[in-house]
């Protein structure tokens, strides 16, 4: 049992769940994610640790009301157990000094972007934070990425919040300025895409995490296959991140959309 301390909400559909687990904490690297299981007959999600704190032994995720699981999850309250998580599992980022690093997350892509950016900026790297919603609501976390990054630029479609445009927009404005050496991002697949496209044309390397389409999280069940640079990965095992630029992401994109009916059902 893992029990929740606290409970922030972000909004009607996105809360954040401070979780006692203090072995996870202690061995947690940015990238790690956890697998969660909310009852004892219920499905095990894969959920990506946002941050964690050793003193305290928490860590904290980010949950958002998809699915009958994440739905539960997001139902309970401080003092409440959840039954299983299990981590930290995955590969952790490749951190060290690159120079000038662009992370860009869009929707609750920000959450896992988080403890990157803090670990890109402690190896002495300059960090530019791109985050990216819908609407000024959806954004998160912003307090925590000025606090670890050297610029925050928000970019939302409805210019309700900092400029109005895509996450890529901000990007690009970044790189017309300044050289930058690393670009990472997280978020959904088609934003992830035309990142990798734009990043590709100016000859940056790009690092994209492929958690969102990660189901079993241990490599048995295969739902996570993706093709990467003309082989067969696992994101669950080989990742979750990967060389953006070497991604089918139209091919993964198909496969998140393959049961988009029994999922809505």
């Amino acid at each position: 049992m893992n029990k929740i301390l606290r409970k922030t909400n972000f909004s009607d559909l996105v809360v954040r769940l401070d979780v006692e687990a203090p072995m996870i904490a202690k061995a947690r690297k940015a990238g790690h994610f956890v697998i969660v299981r909310v009852c004892e007959k219920g499905e095990r999600i894969p959920l990506t640790i946002a941050s964690a704190d050793v003193e305290k032994g928490t860590i904290s995720l980010v949950v958002q009301r998809v699915g009958k699981t994440s739905r539960k999850l997001c139902d309970l309250n401080e003092g409440d157990d959840i039954l299983d998580v299990v981590g930290p599992l995955g590969k952790a980022t490749h951190i060290e000094h690159f120079g000038t690093v662009v992370c860009a997350g869009g929707g609750v892509g920000v959450a896992p972007m988080l403890p990157i950016v803090e670990a890109m900026k402690k190896a002495g790297n300059r960090v530019i934070t791109v985050l990216a919603a819908r609407t000024k609501d959806l954004i998160i976390l912003e307090d925590e990425m000025r606090a670890n990054s050297d610029e925050v630029i928000l970019m939302t479609d409805d210019g309700s919040s900092g400029k109005k445009g895509l996450v890529t927009n901000g990007i690009e404005e970044v790189i017309q300025r300044e050289k930058v050496d690393l670009c990472v991002t997280i978020g959904p697949a088609i934003m992830m895409k035309f990142v990798s496209l734009l990043t590709k044309k100016y000859e940056i390397p790009t690092v994209a995490s492929l958690n969102t389409i990660m189901v079993d999280g241990t490599g048995m069940c295969g739902a996570c296959r993706v093709t990467v640079g003309g082989q067969t990965k696992f994101v669950c095992v080989d990742g979750p991140e990967f060389d953006a630029h070497q991604v089918d992401f139209d091919e993964m994109i198909q496969r998140l959309g393959a049961y988009k009916d029994q999922e809505h059902q």
